[in-house]
């Protein structure tokens, strides 16, 4: 059977904008004069070279609006291969960059675009402590809009497909046997994986909230897959943030930009992973009961996880509690029909924002939690099976010639999802070995970790195939090698700490998909909005928490 694909138009329903809350209409002074700063430095991939910008000065006549005023509101690489930011930035008037700094940076506090400041200690714990801006572009990439909706037509079939996998056991344990034995945080999740098989555990309600990305490579002119998450999918709160706030820069400003706001296709991310996580709750049928999210002890991008659980709270009435898989241990508790309790309160729904790092998992404690979790009756955003559908030696499988056709029937859709792989390998395959030996830079060495900051680039590659080599040891397991993607690189404006840094740029583009399945009956598979990551074109990691990139959003061409 097919898939049921959402559609990709530029209206979607309401966001944020539609909960029942409504702030206060105070009255905010017009400064006269505010600097932020622009970054003296122009860095050019490949070159060494540091170029002095005049300094910053803003127009005395910027005025302040309080966003609820009406002006915007929350609404709900082959066509042309470009990718950029604009086609003139290097044209657009210094003090025009200014301004729309200054704005970005006020409608940033006044929003909640926001994350905890690494330099205040208590930011990662204490709400309203030590905030500061999210990083964000200037303004939105340009993206073609042929590929953009691919990608949002692959969304439902990768919902699917995570779902099918999941209830191959076999497949799951098979695959990644070899990677047990070199990767103790895997063979971790692989025990409890087993003990739930050999219990005859079902998850009946499966619920999914997944992020595919995605590059256009610029040589083959292809949208191609990086990696699908299917645990802590991030950023669905702060990427509607940031297209709202490009809308509201084009609205003003598009004029002298020769840009149009509208498109900025909305981007109802929140929305629909509250929605999903609600009707989750309303399966589940226990009114009672409650939505826990498993958060890291400090956790800096804690806001964005507020948002959603605000939405979920003020749109759909349901309560949500935080809690850390250590604190699961020490107040969890079965019931003897299975219902998990934690601190004395039923748990309906389990969303996980943690439990994807071994950094996660620092003693027995947590390991007993995610046992406990796994064993009990409540709804897993993911499941153990899940999770391990989203680990990257299972992406290789599922790029093997005729893997595909195991677990889905539309042969068109096979074809989609397909076209969108890049080159996968493992590393028992000594042609491509030798072909990443010769040709470090055309492969990235990927280990079966989340969160930025684990992949191995460049000379990197070739230094560790042959210490593998060498050594005949079954480290090989651990890796598996992916082609390596080169996006167009394009000129652009980051801001991070109230700094505008101009630099040449390239982007990544993550599409949420929502996925709830009750025994024979999906409630809910679409295209749940999207994630566009821009980054320095000399970094080779892609993650925003991490520190590596900033939040963007896409301007269809």
């Amino acid at each position: 059977m097919g898939v049921a694909h959402s559609s990709c138009a530029l209206s979607s329903s309401a966001a944020i904008g539609s909960s029942s809350f409504t702030p206060p209409s105070p009255t905010y002074p017009c400064p006269s004069q505010l600097k932020p700063k622009l970054d003296s430095s122009v860095c050019f991939s490949g070159l060494s070279r540091t170029t002095q910008l005049r300094p910053t000065r803003l127009s005395s006549t910027l005025a302040l609006q309080p966003p609820w005023c009406g002006a915007v509101g929350m609404e709900t690489q082959e066509t042309e291969f470009s990718l950029a930011p604009l086609s003139g930035v290097h044209g657009i008037d210094q003090e025009l960059i200014e301004t729309m700094l200054y704005d970005a940076l006020v409608w940033s506090s006044l929003h909640g675009l926001v994350v905890g400041d690494r330099n205040s200690q208590r930011s990662g714990r204490t709400p309203g402590v030590g905030m500061v801006h999210a990083p964000f572009a200037l303004l939105p990439m340009s993206f073609p809009e042929s590929y953009w909706r691919q990608a949002c037509e692959l969304a439902p079939i990768f919902n699917e497909l995570v779902d099918r996998v999941s209830l191959d056991g076999k497949f799951l344990q098979d695959s990644l046997s070899r990677t047990k034995k070199v990767d103790a945080f895997t063979s971790k999740l692989l025990d409890i994986h087993s003990k739930m098989l050999q219990m005859g555990k079902k998850e009946e309600i499966r619920l999914g909230l997944h992020r595919s990305d995605y590059m256009l490579d610029e040589q083959t002119k292809l949208l191609l897959q990086i990696e699908l998450n299917t645990i802590s999918s991030s950023f669905p709160g702060l990427s509607i943030l940031v297209t709202e706030l490009h809308r509201s820069l084009l609205h003003h400003y598009g004029e002298n930009l020769g840009l149009d706001s509208k498109n900025v296709p909305h981007n109802s991310a929140v929305n629909q992973f509250a929605e999903a996580l609600a009707k989750a709750w309303t399966e589940y049928n226990s009114p009672r009961s409650v939505v826990m999210i498993i958060v890291q002890t400090e956790e800096r991008n804690m806001y964005d996880q507020h948002w959603l659980f605000h939405v979920l709270k003020e749109k759909h009435n349901v309560k949500a509690i935080r809690k850390t898989l250590a604190e699961v241990d020490a107040l969890g508790e079965l019931t003897p029909d299975g219902r998990l309790l934690v601190g004395g309160q039923e748990i309906s729904v389990i969303y996980f924002r943690a439990g994807y790092t071994p950094n996660d998992y620092p003693s027995d404690s947590e390991w007993r939690a995610r046992l406990l979790i796994e064993q009990s009756m409540a709804i897993k955003c993911p499941s153990i099976s899940y999770h391990l559908t989203g680990t990257k030696k299972i992406q290789q499988e599922l790029a093997k010639p005729s893997v595909l056709e195991r677990f889905l029937d539309n042969k068109e859709d096979i074809a989609k999802v397909r076209k969108c792989f890049a080159g996968l390998w493992s590393l028992d395959d000594p042609e491509i070995i030798q072909k990443a030996i010769e040709n470090p830079k055309l492969f990235v060495m990927k280990p079966q970790r989340e969160g930025g900051g684990n992949n191995i680039y460049d000379e990197d590659v070739r230094q560790n195939l042959l210490r593998i080599q060498e050594e005949g040891t079954e480290d090989a397991a651990a890796y598996i090698l992916m082609q390596r993607i080169f996006p167009k690189v394009s000129p652009t404006f980051l801001i991070r700490d109230g700094i505008c840094h101009k630099d040449r740029a390239i982007s990544e583009l993550g599409v949420y998909g929502a996925y709830l399945r009750n025994k024979e009956k999906v409630i809910v598979n679409e295209q749940s909005g999207y994630l566009m990551r821009t980054k320095v074109s000399s970094s080779n990691e892609g993650g925003v928490a991490a520190g590596f990139a900033v939040l963007d959003s896409i301007y269809l061409t």
